[in-house]
């Protein structure tokens, strides 16, 4: 009997810390600037080979293109619209707090119903 293989990909794009939330936000503006070497990004940000690579299979899971061309790493797109991608921390909202701010027509506000609903079913 084959086992069956299970999906490894987690939610972990749309579910960061504050502090990764930020130094997300960081790299992202500094790829604004132009191309950079692995080493100036990981002395700018203050991190580690493995954490830089971490973050960027994060930025990979949000749909954020960055490449690597020549040694240097690239948006592969405008900044604007990859910081409109980035995950967000939890808030730490109270089910009150969600269905408050879920009311609206747009599509935030219909994602974060859809989230609500399937809580409470």
């Amino acid at each position: 009997m084959a086992k069956t293989r299970r999906s490894t990909s987690t939610p972990a794009a749309r579910s960061v810390t504050a502090n990764r939330a930020g130094r997300l936000y960081r790299l992202l503006t500094l790829l604004a600037k132009g191309p950079q070497t692995r080493s100036a990004l990981t002395r700018r940000l203050k991190l580690g080979v493995r954490d830089f690579y971490r973050d960027l299979v994060v930025l990979q899971k949000a749909g954020i293109s960055v490449g690597l061309v020549d040694g240097r790493y690239a948006l592969g797109e405008p900044a604007a619209g990859a910081i409109e991608r980035l995950p967000f921390p939890d808030p730490g909202l109270t089910l009150g707090e969600a269905r408050l701010l879920a009311k609206g027509r747009s599509q935030a506000h219909r994602r974060l119903k859809s989230q609500i609903d399937q809580i409470v079913k």
